[in-house]
């Protein structure tokens, strides 16, 4: 079972998205709370396999939220669940350590697919979050970053990009998997990101996957 705490001042939308969650074979809602403040207290004390942020928020939004668990708990994996997609709040919710992003307009099943991608150590962003990024990245990137990357990195970053979690790398290259952390933190230098998903995005902005 995918254990899920989800987060949102609604009520009502916890209720309706909480039953469909619930309703389904591999995922289970274990908590739910209605502001940032109880977010925090709930996820670090259930550390649910998944948490659903909504950003806006009364007492603490869900940025601050994400921000004080990723920073207490590192695994963490932080679903953003909102309305909203402008700059200020997409790009602060993933540099607060957010997984995924998506959009409330999206449908419960389509809720309940990215909870098991992400579950899976994939990133899962909607279009219009990916596009901004790859701007914004073109716009900050100088170029040629990738080419500092060894042969090896590029190989791991062509296997983050087919949605592969640290062990599933390790596996495949039959490498250790603190060599793969190792691998993956140094690439994550190169590149000038803060995470795997904007390692993702920048490789496949710039076709290095393919090389």
């Amino acid at each position: 079972m995918i254990n899920v705490l989800f987060a949102d001042d609604h009520e009502m939308v916890r209720i309706g998205v909480s039953a469909y969650l619930s309703a389904q074979p591999d995922i289970d809602v274990i908590a739910e709370a209605d502001d940032g403040t109880e977010a925090v207290t709930l996820a670090l004390k259930f550390k649910p396999d998944i948490i659903l942020m909504d950003l806006v928020m009364k007492k603490m939004d869900g940025i601050e939220a994400t921000r004080r668990i990723v920073e207490q708990w590192p695994e963490a994996k932080i679903i953003i669940v909102t309305s909203f997609l402008d700059d200020e709040k997409v790009y602060p919710a993933l540099e607060a350590g957010a997984t995924s992003y998506m959009l409330k307009t999206s449908k419960a099943s389509e809720i309940a697919k990215a909870i098991r991608a992400t579950h899976e150590g994939q990133s899962v962003l909607e279009p219009e979050v990916t596009g901004k990024i790859m701007t914004k990245m073109r716009s900050t990137k100088a170029p040629g970053l990738h080419e500092q990357l060894t042969g090896r990195e590029k190989e791991v970053l062509r296997l983050m990009t087919e949605g592969k979690t640290n062990q599933q790398i390790a596996d495949e290259l039959f490498i250790a998997l603190k060599t793969v952390k190792v691998h993956v933190s140094n690439i994550l230098s190169k590149l000038e990101v803060h995470d795997r998903t904007q390692a993702v995005i920048y490789a496949f902005n710039e076709k290095i996957y393919l090389d």
